[in-house]
């Protein structure tokens, strides 16, 4: 008789901090999609871990511990997941110094976890630049990335009431990641 598998774990996190973001309403979606998966899931917040803006120096000088505590949180997670707005056609300034900080650390952090990404616009590409300056980031850090990008836009008609998205397309699209993050893995499906 074979052991049932573990429970899969994951993070989930949004590039934006902005109250009412669209970004946190479509994470929140999606961390609720994988428990309903049987995934455990960590919602983190980036405003809770304080780094300055990045730079060899200000490292040489003192890592700040959430930078740590992040990698550790990366390296230990069968899933990441990353919803993030597209500022300028590129990632936000506060996931590239999240992503700057923890690539410095040694744990692992990019080794381990399959990552889903996906963003929010006011455009009706819904964030397609943006996402795939962040799938080439993660990319080169050594992360395996889900094959399904969540695009979703424009953000305003985007969701109902209860934080559903209100188009057909886009609720397929987010069992779809789920399905590809619960089942790839480094060691195959």
């Amino acid at each position: 008789m074979t052991e049932p598998a573990p429970q899969k774990t994951a993070i989930t996190l949004c590039g934006s901090i902005r109250r009412g973001s669209y970004n946190e309403i479509l994470r929140r979606y999606v961390s609720g999609k994988l428990r309903e998966a049987d995934v455990q899931v960590e919602d983190l917040h980036l405003g809770d871990y304080m780094m300055p803006i990045f730079n060899e120096d200000l490292e040489a000088e003192h890592t700040p511990a959430a930078a740590g505590e992040l990698a550790q949180k990366f390296a230990r997670a069968d899933i990441v997941l990353i919803i993030s707005p597209e500022y300028n056609s590129g990632i936000t300034p506060l996931v590239a110094n999240t992503i700057d900080w923890i690539s410095r650390q040694q744990h692992g952090q990019f080794r381990h976890a399959v990552f889903g990404i996906g963003a929010v616009s006011s455009g009706k590409y819904g964030g397609a630049v943006g996402v795939q300056h962040l799938r080439d980031s993660l990319s080169k850090l050594g992360a395996l990335l889900a094959p399904t990008l969540l695009g979703v836009g424009p953000a305003e008609d985007a969701f109902d009431e209860q934080g559903i998205p209100t188009e057909l397309v886009i609720q397929r699209k987010v069992d779809q990641l789920v399905r590809e993050l619960t089942h790839f893995s480094r060691g195959g499906i």
